[in-house]
């Protein structure tokens, strides 16, 4: 067939050619060209996993924060669909190396990544039989739930949390458990059936199609299958020439015409992958969608803290706490004691925000009176680990039966990444007023990402309270701009972030101090980044 031009009307020719065959995975190693030859390595992190939450990024360092990107409007809504890339392709042509290569140098808020394979249909006993014996058509479009990939795309463009299956290669099944994805600015899908399906095609806004020289093709699913799905030679080549190839000819390669750009070599092919990345941003530029946590903070150095942020009064007493907790020679005990005494004051101070109706009882007296009670149906807490823990006995001290729920956010330590690893949250709880922890905030990612699975479980905005013990202002205004509803409640709002996302003048790493647990290396506050940014 004809090729198809390149977009905009150019195609990079030319393709690597093998110079030698190997029967191990050490010698298949050697037979395939250099990825993203041409461009300067770049470390792989987290993000570029398949089906892994997506990135906040700033111009300093890369937030993890699962969350949903805060592309609402004055009244909280949102207001334009993510943008949505097909990648399609041969198997073992390269797509997943060029989605990460793109997420890589899109640096943009909020990417994630779809893989056409989690979505294999559920096998029968018969065909899982079939499939041990290398007998099952994988590479058919009839393999695929094709249903499942279309709701779940829908969803994602529209910005809500979708469950996504765990496919195992080694058995031929779904795993029990299936991963959730948040919405995002950009959503990438890749698969090697992409392009099969009208409604599919209809929900992608850019469609790239990725061209590698067959024997490369083959090299590499080799190697994929002997070393990562624990298959044998025989078996991959048989598979191969009875579904792969023969597939590739009938429903994979025809859909090339189907695509905006076409890039040959995949990741090698730099030139290519500049220019969808430029184009990408011209699109995010044309629907506002593009968000720079730093450029917000800048933006809003001059604007009054919004309406929704409630301050503790800044008495002598309440000074007088802060100032000890402050202090970096306070002793821990110290620390602890005045933390929990401050804690239990923002704890009573943000209770009188939850609504109350009027009541009448009668005192022991026999006599009436016109009282006040809450008005709601169930209080809960939920506490971002490790640091806002530490305010649940708090919690429990002034609400009698009150849920506790818990977000665990941990640094990657390879990576420099917080990364959403635990949730647990109570049944029901999209009645209750949730009121989330956090000791301290400063970008307000973590908090963002967490009010953002609050809303995933159908919490409504305005039952949500953020409280901390200290605040940067960029992240108050960063949750505000987020989600003008949720109410903010601190004891103290400091004016700056430093270079590395710590509050200034601060009040150190809190969860080390209160801990008794070592600081980092540098004796900078990690956590702030890391566990409550």
């Amino acid at each position: 067939m004809s090729s198809p031009p390149a977009y905009p009307g150019i195609r990079i020719s030319g393709c690597w050619a093998l110079g030698a065959e190997g029967s191990s995975v050490e010698a298949l190693d050697r037979l395939l060209p250099p990825v993203g030859a041409g461009r300067s390595p770049r470390k792989r992190t987290t993000s570029q996993c398949k089906s892994e939450p997506p990135l906040l990024r700033t111009s300093k360092r890369t937030i993890y924060t699962a969350g949903r990107p805060p592309w609402y409007n004055e009244h909280g809504t949102q207001s334009k669909e993510a943008f949505a890339i097909g990648l399609g392709g041969g198997s073992a042509s390269g797509k997943t190396t060029v989605a990460r290569m793109i997420i890589e140098a899109l640096d943009v808020p909020w990417v994630v990544l779809l893989s056409m394979d989690s979505f294999y249909k559920v096998l029968t006993r018969q065909q899982q039989e079939q499939a041990a014996l290398n007998n099952y058509n994988f590479d058919h479009p009839d393999a695929f739930d094709f249903d499942l990939i279309v709701s779940t795309l829908q969803k994602l463009k529209q910005g809500k949390s979708v469950k996504v299956p765990v496919y195992d290669f080694t058995t031929h099944s779904r795993k029990k458990d299936w991963k959730t994805l948040y919405g995002a600015n950009v959503i990438i899908f890749e698969g090697i059936m992409a392009f099969a399906d009208k409604t599919l095609l209809e929900l992608l806004d850019m469609k790239i199609f990725v061209d590698t020289d067959s024997d490369i093709r083959l090299v590499r699913r080799l190697r994929r299958d002997i070393s990562e799905r624990g298959r044998d030679i025989a078996g991959v080549i048989k598979q191969y020439n009875k579904f792969v190839k023969p597939a590739f000819d009938q429903y994979i390669q025809p859909t090339m015409r189907l695509a905006d750009i076409v890039v040959p070599r995949g990741s090698g092919n730099a030139v290519a992958i500049d220019l969808i990345v430029q184009h990408v941003h011209s699109q995010l530029e044309e629907r506002k969608l593009r968000w720079d946590l730093a450029a917000l903070a800048s933006a809003h150095q001059c604007h009054p803290l919004p309406q929704t942020l409630s301050v503790l009064k800044s008495t002598p007493q309440v000074r007088g706490m802060h100032t000890i907790i402050r202090d970096k020679e306070t002793s821990r005990d110290e620390f602890i004691f005045y933390s929990k005494r401050l804690m239990r004051l923002l704890i009573e101070h943000a209770l009188s925000f939850l609504p109350f109706q009027d009541c009448v009882v009668q005192t022991p007296q026999g006599q009436d009176y016109a009282g006040k009670c809450y008005a709601g149906k169930q209080i809960t807490g939920v506490s971002i680990l490790r640091a806002g823990e530490t305010m649940e006995p708090a919690l429990r001290a002034v609400c009698k039966d009150v849920r506790i729920g818990t977000i665990l956010i941990q640094t990657n330590q390879l990576t420099g990444e917080p990364e959403l690893h635990y949730l647990r949250l109570p049944k029901d709880i999209s009645d209750d007023h949730v009121i989330l922890m956090d000791c301290t905030v400063s970008t307000g990612a973590a908090a963002m990402m967490a009010v953002r699975v609050l809303l995933d479980h159908d919490v409504p905005e305005d039952k949500i309270f953020l409280l901390s013990l200290l605040m940067a202002e960029m992240g108050v205004h960063s949750v505000a701009y987020a989600f003008p509803r949720v109410r903010i409640i601190t004891t103290a709002v400091d004016k700056r972030v430093n270079d590395l996302f710590r509050i200034i003048p601060g009040i150190g790493n809190f969860g080390d101090r209160y801990f008794g647990t070592d600081a980092a290396p540098d004796g900078s506050d990690e956590e702030e980044v890391a566990w409550t940014s």
